[in-house]
């Protein structure tokens, strides 16, 4: 029979996994959703994750009914969630019933919905926040101490997880232009020396006369470096530009 204790160690070794291995996003986040319940942390969870732009958007959800109460969250623009999100502070309210001055769209629908408490933990890596997790209850008073320390190590585990696969995918964005860069800048000293050769020139003058063309005619000087390169620009236009300045 799998206890509590053994099924905290397997969530963080599944959590934790996504450090090193590749990984899916939605399937970590699933996961982190359905343990703080097996768990025992929340009765249900939502989770709400930033796209490029810093806008919300619902990744996981314990249920299908929470789920909703997630998008109805969005769509209301108030709740436990975006709180968390926007100060990157944990958000409660023990009372629900209590909470419809605060939210007076999400505070009634949650209520409809079966909760009576919330908790929301931002999931972040110091300062840097990339969503937040809703933990419902359904009864009043909200989490016990224990249970929230509990859920905001896991909760930090799943925002380091999602932080350093963005941090890699940046990185290999990164190298992609760098290795662009490194590419065009072969073909720029290709198109410099064809250049020096047909009009007798040093390769500084024949780099001057490339960066003219393309300055006179707005174009990318890799863009003209490549076009003398496969012979679509030809010489002797380029050539005839720089007599006539």
């Amino acid at each position: 029979m799998t206890t509590r204790e053994d099924l905290l160690v397997h969530t963080f070794v599944e959590l934790t996994d996504s450090l090193v291995d590749d990984f899916d996003i939605i399937d970590l986040l699933t996961v982190l959703a359905d343990r703080c319940v097996e768990l025992e942390l929340a009765h249900e969870t939502g989770i709400l994750l930033a796209d490029g732009y810093g806008n919300l958007r619902v990744m996981a959800a314990s249920n299908e009914a929470t789920r909703l109460l997630e998008l109805f969250q969005l769509q209301s623009d108030e709740g436990p969630c975006l709180e968390a999100y926007a100060t990157g502070e944990r958000v409660s309210h023990r009372d629900l019933g209590e909470a419809t001055a605060r939210w007076p769209r999400f505070a009634p629908e949650a209520l409809r919905t079966g909760f009576l408490s919330v908790d929301a933990l931002p999931l972040r890596l110091r300062s840097v926040v990339v969503g937040a997790i809703n933990l419902f209850s359904r009864e009043i008073g909200g989490m016990a101490e224990a249970n929230v320390v509990l859920a905001r190590a896991l909760a930090d585990v799943a925002g380091i997880a999602i932080l350093q696969d963005q941090a890699l995918r940046e990185s290999e964005i990164r190298a992609g232009q760098l290795q662009h860069a490194l590419d065009s800048r072969v073909t720029i000293e290709q198109a410099k020396g064809m250049v020096a050769e047909r009009a007798k020139s040093d390769m500084d003058q024949s780099f001057d006369m490339i960066r003219k063309y393309a300055r006179s005619r707005r174009q990318h000087l890799t863009q003209v470096a490549v076009e003398i390169v496969d012979g679509t620009l030809s010489m002797d236009q380029l050539i005839a530009q720089q007599a006539t300045e």
